[in-house]
């Protein structure tokens, strides 16, 4: 059916805690899901020394979807930096026909895909080959986005900056999912009045902490696929 992006306002804002939530309400709703990240970085390693995909493993323990670990991911580096500098670190840097093959091998298999960035939308994938940012990644598989951003203090700066950037850059943005949102917390919610005011961007679903189920209408998130 289609694809999306999930972007943050930065690092550690719960990308992935959000996606999993995200593809856990396509399982349970009987639609066919899958995950793809470009390039994930901080990760452990296995005893036989191979790297474990940190973020697939989360999302595909949050949501139960049965898509294997090995298609998740394509670049899988250990040290918690930036895939730029990752690669350079390691070895093995990002090929975007690589990426672009492993995301399309996706789509052949699952009708709703979820492509997770890292971190916020100015991540640099590749720079000394050759140079590749996410929002390269994200116009070669033609993906609209949604926005994740802390709730608190802060937040209409990051969010403001995001979706102007992406606008400018002609990156579709679908919605803002507020992570660490407390209902009746007067800075929380004018926050996302204040953020839904200034950039045009409907806030699609809040997040408490310790949530298990992502509050939207299952038609609702369809719809931002496409």
């Amino acid at each position: 059916m289609g694809g999306l992006f999930v972007t943050g306002t930065g690092t550690d804002v719960g990308k992935t805690y959000v996606t999993g939530l995200i593809l856990k309400k396509l399982h349970q709703g009987g639609l066919s899901a899958g995950y793809y990240k470009a390039a994930m970085s901080g990760n452990e390693r296995r005893e036989d020394g191979s790297l474990i995909p940190g973020d697939g493993v989360m999302v595909k323990e949050m949501s139960g979807i049965p898509q294997p670990l090995e298609e998740m991911c394509p670049y899988v580096y250990e040290r918690a930096v930036s895939p730029h500098l990752a690669s350079r670190m390691e070895g093995n840097p990002v090929e975007p026909e690589r990426v672009q093959q492993g995301f399309e091998t996706v789509c052949d298999r699952y009708s709703y895909v979820t492509m997770e960035g890292s971190g916020g939308i100015l991540c640099p994938i590749c720079y000394d080959e050759r140079e590749l940012w996410l929002e390269d990644i994200i116009k070669a598989c033609h993906l609209g986005c949604v926005i994740v951003a802390d709730a608190g203090l802060g937040t209409i700066n990051r969010v403001g900056l995001t979706v102007f950037y992406m606008r400018e850059r002609e990156i579709p943005v679908r919605g803002i999912i507020f992570n660490h949102y407390e209902p009746g917390n007067v800075l929380h919610e004018d926050n996302r009045r204040m953020c839904e005011h200034l950039t045009g961007v409907k806030a699609v679903a809040c997040v408490r902490d310790g949530d298990t189920e992502l509050d939207i209408p299952l038609e609702l998130l369809q719809s931002l696929y496409g």
